[in-house]
């Protein structure tokens, strides 16, 4: 049987779960259509889901139509959520990108879409809603064609469009207007179809267009469009047809290498980790000893990060997961036993390289405090779970004053904390002020280097390390210009590590980024002892010298070199009544927004520019008393610029290398003795 997984995303309250529950009814797994409202939807399993009636975690069910196993994954449509949607691209064969009649293409929409288009993951749309007051069906598709993709085609008509009693009518081969609009479109991205419709127009048949529409469908260059209601199950059967019809389902190798991704992980009643993998070849059975490794950490070099022995199995099966002893290729299971496995881990053969964000970083910032002070110990162990089931919260512990920060997309995401640290860990915490995450990057070139058994050395290591500027978006690389093997390759990895360990903490606090650090010096003492005695660390090298020598010599390297800070900025698309254009100019300069040319259509103005991530929320707060409720403001993350005047800084959570006396006085232990061990010895 051929599996397809099949993700459904749209903006918050589009009826994405609604659709969820319409497709499990239809493929008859329910019996009962739950309600998003009720708290009976069978995905939004979290009591806090229920309470708030949004989708927080993704969520799998499963459901057969023909000879296809379908693995439906429910994604959360809030934006302060987006990192759940990350986590499930990656395993996805195809998409329901879920629009709402009513209200159109909002935010969310947008950058869930140019997501989809950049990975090329074949997408249907579904305009849900259209038996509610207001639906639309022109309006929508215009907005679609101009907003998400130029290459949609609607694949039905409506009738009684806004009532309770709305139908949709699939078009068929009768329907000349549809054929020829398929035709033009499909010619836009098909030479060789184009050239054999303008030879011999009666040689393109109507099967051949369809089956012409799902390649392309599935080369994602084309996105059908469907109309319904998944309240009243309106055009549904045909969306159903769409799936199993466009996108594509695969037979996986079974005997093929074991080659998986997690892209979920959770905890069970006992506390135990259950990871959820989607298996891409190969078969994983009960009590395997199974290898992962993260290529997450930007190594890229498949060396495993660590094994366990699979205890259990449970596969997705025509609804829910179910005890089985094996996942096979293709299918999305549940395994029991891994405890050190993480998000975003390769289980067996890796199909890709290093992980890759998708979407933009969360760029705000808090600290957790407990309101009872006991609860100290017991918060960082509960942050600690909820980093494993969402590791783009980049917990940061400051050891010094005692405090733990998580960073954020949105407020509405700390509620869900504040509220699951309650629920399930009986632990009552309150925030400090949300702050805005900004970013360093080197201006140049700098280089520092310490030699073992000089002053003002006291490790028994030699380190010396250069750091340049990279192209954006690169991150940090990590190079060598000493030979690999001058000296022991734990001493070589200590240094890799303390590097990307030391740069999340810059000069002005911030983590550094898209910087290049190459390693040119290095020396250790070998192994030595006095005579008839066991090994002395006095007189020898340990990772111990490196991890602590690194961050003194990376640091000197960054402030030779200076950093910049730069802050995160959205790309905003405002919807206003013209006439109140004049009265949100001088805000949007207030706010040091720059806002684009001004594009007025009739009673409507159009504006649409950049504004820091910092003043998003208070252009939110003010914007429906400067339009009188009716603006409309869409925003996203699109780059980090310089920050102008004063710079700001963040609390180091670390001993501060840029220090070195206190940093030395922090870490080392009889420096003085240490050094005339490593000067005697050399």
């Amino acid at each position: 049987m051929r599996t397809l997984n099949l993700g459904i995303l749209a903006h918050v309250d589009a009826g994405k779960t609604s659709l969820t529950e319409r497709l499990l009814h239809s493929a008859g797994v329910i019996d009962e259509i739950g309600s998003v409202d009720d708290g009976s939807t069978q995905t939004d399993s979290l009591a806090l889901e229920r309470q708030r009636g949004i989708t927080i975690k993704s969520a799998v069910m499963s459901f057969v139509i023909d000879d296809i196993t379908v693995n439906l994954i429910d994604t959360p449509g809030h934006p302060d959520f987006i990192a759940e949607v990350e986590r499930v691209l990656s395993v996805l064969d195809g998409a329901v990108l879920v629009v709402s009649a009513v209200e159109g293409v909002q935010a969310q929409t947008r950058v869930l879409m140019r997501t989809l288009q950049r990975l090329r993951i074949p997408t249907l749309i579904f305009v849900n809603k259209i038996d509610r007051g207001g639906a639309r069906y022109e309006h929508v598709l215009h907005s679609m064609s101009e907003r998400l993709a130029p290459a949609v085609i609607p694949m039905g008509s409506v009738d009684g469009l806004g009532t309770r009693g709305a139908r949709c009518a699939p078009f068929t081969a009768a329907d000349a207007d549809f054929t020829s609009k398929l035709v033009d479109l499909l010619a836009d991205h098909n030479d060789a179809f184009l050239a054999a419709y303008v030879d011999d127009e009666a040689t393109v048949s109507y099967p051949r267009l369809r089956g012409e529409l799902a390649a392309q469908t599935q080369q994602a260059l084309v996105h059908p469009v469907y109309f319904g209601s998944a309240i009243t199950g309106a055009g549904v059967e045909a969306l159903i047809t769409g799936i199993t019809e466009l996108l594509p389902a695969t037979e996986g190798d079974v005997d093929g290498p074991v080659s998986g991704t997690v892209f979920k992980i959770e905890r069970g009643p006992a506390g135990e980790k259950i990871a959820y993998v989607r298996m891409f070849s190969g078969t994983v059975r009960t009590r395997d000893l199974l290898r992962f490794y993260g290529d997450g950490d930007g190594d890229g070099d498949g060396v495993g990060d660590g094994e366990g022995k699979v205890t259990a199995v449970s596969v997705f099966d025509r609804g829910p997961a179910v005890r089985r002893a094996s996942v096979d290729a293709g299918q999305i299971g549940k395994l029991w036993g891994l405890g050190d496995i993480r998000i975003g881990d390769a289980i067996g053969v890796s199909r890709t390289g290093p992980a890759r964000h998708h979407f933009a970083p969360p760029t705000l910032e808090t600290a957790v405090i407990p309101c009872r002070p006991a609860d100290k110990g017991t918060l960082h162990v509960a942050l600690v779970q909820f980093a494993e089931q969402d590791p783009l919260i980049n917990l940061r512990q400051d050891d010094i004053r005692k405090e733990v920060f998580v960073s954020l997309y949105g407020e509405v995401q700390k509620e869900v904390i504040q509220a699951t640290l309650a629920n399930e860990f009986g632990i009552d915490v309150t925030f400090r002020e949300t702050t805005t995450i900004c970013v360093e990057r080197p201006n140049g070139t700098g280089a520092a280097v310490e030699i073992m058994g000089k002053d003002p050395n006291p490790f028994l290591a030699t380190v010396g390390l250069r750091i340049d500027p990279a192209p954006i978006d690169t991150g940090v690389e990590f190079r060598l210009e000493v030979e690999l093997g001058s000296m022991p390759y734990a001493f070589m990895k200590a240094v890799e590590d303390t590097v990307k360990e030391t740069l999340h903490q810059g000069i002005h606090g911030w983590q550094v980024t898209d910087c290049t650090v190459t390693m040119t010096h290095s020396g250790y003492a070998p192994r030595q002892s006095h005579s008839h005695a066991v090994f002395d660390k006095s007189m020898s090298s340990t990772g111990a010298d490196f991890r602590n020598l690194t961050p003194l010599v990376l640091m000197s390297a960054l402030k030779q070199a200076g950093s910049g800070v730069y802050e995160p900025m959205h790309r905003f698309h405002l919807e206003l009544p013209a006439d109140t254009f004049g009265a949100i100019m001088p805000v949007l300069a207030r706010l040091r927004a720059i806002p684009l040319s001004p594009e007025v259509r009739g009673p409507s103005c159009l504006l649409e520019g950049e504004i820091p991530a910092a003043r998003v929320h208070e252009l939110q707060q003010q914007l429906p008393a400067l339009t009188r409720g009716e603006g409309v403001l869409e925003s996203a993350f699109d780059h980090y610029q310089p920050v102008t005047g004063t710079i700001p800084t963040r609390t180091r959570t670390d001993h501060d290398p840029l220090h070195r006396k206190e940093y030395l006085l922090n870490v080392v232990r009889r420096v003085a003795g240490r050094r005339e061990s490593a000067s005697g010895g050399l």
